[in-house]
Order: C-alpha cells, then structure tokens, then sequence
C-alpha cells in the first residue's frame, strides 16, 4: 500500500461523495500542537425520535473502564438543515440526541488527545495516533453500517492505518465500526518501511526518533511474519501494519485487526536485551492476529464498548500469547536458544516469588481482571493472566506432547480454535475442553480442574526434565539472609511485603518505613548489605514506623539462594528427551556434553 498524501479533499465534499447509508468522519488535525483536534460525523438518516451516540468505554485489548468521555467537549449535534437539535448526556460514553422529524445527524466536537501511554489517542505537533476507542463516536443503531474517514493534516505529514485508503488522498475506509476501531491511524512525520513475507504485505511506521536501528527491525520482523505457519494454515489478512512509537517513557503494546500499536522508550533499542524486549512485543502483538482478533472466548464476542465483558478464558488470550512469542522468534532464528531459556527461566522465577499462585486460579484471574489493580495485594493473593497464563500454557504444552507420544502438541489446539471458532462466533470452555480431547485422545476434566480452575504452584523440575532440562542457580550459588521485603525506590518505605515470608510472619506490613536494624540507623542504599552481614535464621531488631509511630519488631531471617535462576541441560540426555525437546520447540539439542549452549555460529 502507497503511504496517503497531503489532505486536499474538503469535508463537504466527502460527505457528498458517499452513499446515504455510510457514515461519514473527518477530523481537523491542522492545529495539534495543544492536543486538540475537531471532529466531525455524519450519520445516515434516523426516524426515530432520539439518536444513541456512543464513545467507547474501553479500548480493545485492555480490559480496564477507562474515561474516555472526557476528551470530548464542544458537543454539538446538526440536523440535515443545519438546525441545532438538542441532546443530553445519558451515561459516561454516551449522548442521547432529539429529533422532531427524520434527518440525517451531524455530530461535532472538540477532542482532547493526550492518551499517548494508554494508546488511545495522541496529537501533537509532530503526529497524530488515533484509536477509534478514543477518537471516534458511533451510534449502536448504525455501527454495521459502512465507513469513511478523512483527515485533515498539514501538509508534510503522511499516514497509515490497516484501513484500505479511501477513494482520496488522507481518507480511509471501513466496513462499520468494529473494523474502524479496531484499525488505528498514524498520521504525521514517521519513517516508513515495507516489506512481504510469506505472500503478505507488511508495512513498518516509526515515529520518534531513538536509538533504533528499522532496517534491523525489518530484517526481523520479515523473519518473524514468516513463522505463521508453525501453528495456523492460513492468515486473516493480506497486509499488516507494525506502528511503532519511540518515546520519551510511554511503553506498552495493543493487537488490532490486522495492525500493532508498539511504545517504547526511544533509547531502549540498542542493547541486546532491550531489542529483545521490542522483538518479543511485536511478536506478541502479531500473533494476537489470530488469537483473539480472528478468535476469542465467547464472552468477548461480540465487544460490547459501554460495558465489561468478563470471560474465565483471557489466559488463553493473553497468557497463550505469551507463550507461543518468543517460540516464534526461536524458530525463525531471531532470538537463540540461550535467550529464550534465560527468558523462561525469568517467568519461573518470577513465579516462585508470587505467593498469589497459592490463592488465586487462573480461571479466577481471568474473569478478575477487569477489577485488577496490581501492586502488594496481587502479589500475595492474585496470579497473573499473561506471566501465570505463560506457565500453564507451559503445562497444557507438556501434557498434550506427553500424551500423544509427540505427536501433538498446544499448537494444534489453537489451530482447531482458528479453524473452527473464527468469528462471529467465540468459543466456550467446553470447546476448548473438546478440543484437548480430540488432539490428545483422553479426557481433560480433570487436568482442568487442577491447572485451570484451582491455584497451582507447577512441578518445574518434573515437566523440565522431560525435555532434558535442568533448573540451577549456578555451581557457586549459596544461601543468604531474606526478609521478604521489597523497598520503594530510593526508600525504606515498604512497597512489597511477602505472604508468609520473614517479614510478614514478624508482623511487619506495607508501607511501613525502616529506620533502623539492631540499634544502627540504615540507609536505602546500604539495606541489602546490611542484611547481608547476618546469616538465615537468626534474629534481628527491625526499628520502624509504621502508621507513624515508632516501633521495634524482631524478625527472625530466613533464606534465600543467590544467583540467577537459569535452565541448562542435563547431562547424557536421552533420546527421548532430546526428541521431546525437538517437539515442542522445533529445534535440535542445542547444549555441548556438560550441559551448556553451543556457540551460536
């Protein structure tokens, strides 16, 4: 696709090149510099007394309310002779407009776009990002109705969109509301790239300027686009689009149709690890295409955007995601086999530190999220969609490979979900339960009772072991004192205090700031080395504030290993082992006779 050129088309003449029934939406981006841009849409004409006119209160991939209705001031709504109508606010996203007589409505207002971290929207003078979620109005009685969008820029600025461009320059176009919102805008000064993989067309936009290197990016994202194939049969689109924004802080991703949003810091490229975490972002958001855009759990279907939509299946959504993102890269020889174990070993890692996993099940989790807040709390009683979803896709992978002698594997199970429940239609935990049955011959009740629907702490050492690997801390690791606290930056104010951990058993909480150990006044930065001048179990006077007032708490230590957790291979793996690895991940043995990595060549 041909980046669009500079604006030329007027407003009225757009919406007098449209058929009746479209709705019709032009945006004056010509003034951005203050966040601010006029909005303008033309819906068909109603006989009804009264037109429903919504803005989202959620952005898809996100499953948080958000108040987006605030952004939008200057309110006005215009009947097909240019008579004012009047209207009322009936709800947070939401505008009820009354008619006298049928007529088409021309609703405008003033939108405040200032969303850039929450990917919502962002104009400034250098870009706009539009998400229609935050952007855009819709009315429920024409939201399958055909779309046109024009967007008035200045002039040196091009813009992108997985929308097939309309019939003039800077216009876009949809089949209704659904695709519209769930197919952002970047419109401004952005590098931009093209490039095909497997048959496909893809597009890389960069805006920002960072330490970024895009013919790099492209490189690996070609490689990336291609691996598809390892788990589906075919593609829900013929082009995609990678947007990617190179900020001063803003970080985070959002799936659409047939396009990715990616914020990074824009000096986070460069080193190693901070490419792979771009690299893996992206892949992640691509493989969200299939899982979750062409299919979802049936509670998100269709989106309803004035309410929450709870499901007990968005680890699948998310936590699968992850899984399968940085198995995409192996293969495609993006990320070596040493990075993705240092990955794995990470999210285990992670997981033996969340005592949550002993409260919450994953199910639990899923249909908590839109209510989830993050912080002590979830640590010590909450599991995680995406890091505790990562890990039962673990188990679910290992299971299924085990029982069909390697021969099937978690791959299959979403490729029946792509083939069998693509949209409109969502799938059902039965379906999924069907599913397993049939790709592995035997019942999954069971299984799902135990590693869904109940808290689970995983046999990491068991499922490993099948694939020839090995948890170690490394030959020099030892124990240590731990409190089970974790400090605030710069602080000794309390941010993290683990359940059933020295520190919590002593009766010490959030928030609580520490001002001393044994009678000697501590700093921030000496905390950690002060601890290490005692040995696990013994005790020690922890003088603190906590709700003001000044205290002494014996703490009795506990332990803890140093080191960094990671996965090798054990030595004289078997044949089967080795077969068993090559199943799941597609790749060779990749460790020398003592257990370490190869050199990658």
């Amino acid at each position: 696709m041909k980046p669009v050129v500079p604006f030329i088309l007027t407003f009225s003449a757009l919406a007098c090149s449209n058929a009746l029934a479209d709705v019709n939406y032009a945006i004056d981006l010509t003034s951005p510099e203050h966040h601010l841009a006029k909005v303008e849409v033309t819906f068909p004409e109603t006989t009804a007394d009264t037109l429903v006119v919504n803005l989202p209160v959620w952005r898809t991939g996100k499953y948080q309310v958000l108040p987006l209705g605030d952004a939008v001031r200057r309110f006005v709504a215009t009947d097909e002779k240019g008579q004012t109508l009047p209207w009322s606010r009936t709800a947070s996203g939401e505008w009820t407009v009354k008619l006298s007589e049928p007529s088409e409505v021309t609703v405008n207002y003033q939108l405040y776009a200032n969303k850039l971290g929450q990917r919502v929207n962002h104009i400034d003078a250098s870009h706009a990002f539009l998400d229609a979620s935050g952007t855009f109005v819709y009315s429920p009685e024409f939201r399958q109705e055909p779309i046109n969008v024009a967007l008035k820029v200045p002039t040196s600025w091009k813009s992108y969109s997985g929308m097939p461009s309309g019939s003039s320059e800077h216009t876009f176009k949809a089949d209704n509301y659904d695709i519209l919102v769930d197919s952002p805008i970047e419109t401004g000064i952005s590098q931009h790239r093209s490039f095909t993989a497997d048959g496909r067309e893809y597009e890389l936009v960069v805006w920002g300027e960072g330490n970024y290197d895009i013919e790099q990016m492209v490189t690996d994202l070609t490689k990336l686009s291609g691996q598809a194939e390892v788990i589906w049969d075919d593609y829900p689109f013929e082009r995609y689009v990678y947007m990617v924004h190179a900020t001063s802080g803003a970080r985070g991703a959002t799936e659409h149709l047939n396009s990715t949003i990616i914020q990074r810091p824009r000096f986070s490229y460069r080193e190693r690890d901070d490419y792979l975490g771009f690299i893996k972002t992206a892949s992640h958001e691509f493989i969200h295409t299939w899982n979750v855009k062409a299919y979802r759990p049936e509670g998100l279907v269709p989106y309803n955007y004035q309410d929450e939509e709870i499901t007990e299946l968005l680890w699948i959504a998310e936590g699968s995601t992850s899984y399968f993102q940085s198995q995409l890269l192996l293969r495609a020889g993006v990320m070596t086999p040493k990075e993705f174990f240092a990955d794995l070993a990470k999210r285990i890692a992670q997981n033996l530190k969340t005592p949550g996993r002993e409260v919450q099940s994953i199910a639990s989790a899923s249909a908590n999220q839109w209510a989830s807040s993050g912080g002590d709390y979830a640590v010590n009683h909450s599991t995680n969609i995406y890091s505790e979803g990562y890990l039962t896709s673990l188990a679910l992978d290992f299971s299924l490979i085990t029982d069909t002698k390697l021969k099937g594997s978690y791959r299959d199970v979403h490729r029946k979900l792509y083939n069998e429940h693509k949209l409109p239609a969502g799938f059902t935990i039965a379906d999924v339960k069907a599913i397993l049955e049939d790709v592995s011959g035997t019942s999954y009740e069971d299984w799902w009772q135990h590693y869904v629907n109940s808290p689970v702490s995983l046999d990491f050492d068991g499922m490993l072991a099948k694939a020839g690997l090995a948890l170690t801390y490394g030959k020099n690791a030892k124990t240590e004192a731990f409190t089970g606290v974790t400090l605030k930056s710069d602080s000794l104010v309390l941010s993290h205090v683990l359940r059933d951990g020295p520190a919590w058993n002593a009766g010490i909480v959030l928030a609580d700031e520490i001002v001393a150990i044994n009678g000697l006044k501590v700093t921030a930065e000496g905390f950690a080395a002060r601890i290490n001048d005692f040995k696990p179990g013994d005790s020690i006077t922890v003088t603190l504030f906590s709700n003001d007032k000044l205290k002494d708490v014996e703490l009795k230590l506990g332990e803890k290993q140093t080191g960094k957790l990671a996965i090798k291979g054990v030595n004289k793996p078997s044949r089967a082992q080795k077969a068993f690895l090559k199943a799941w991940l597609g790749i060779d043995w990749p460790f020398d006779k003592n257990g370490q990595f190869k050199a990658v060549e």
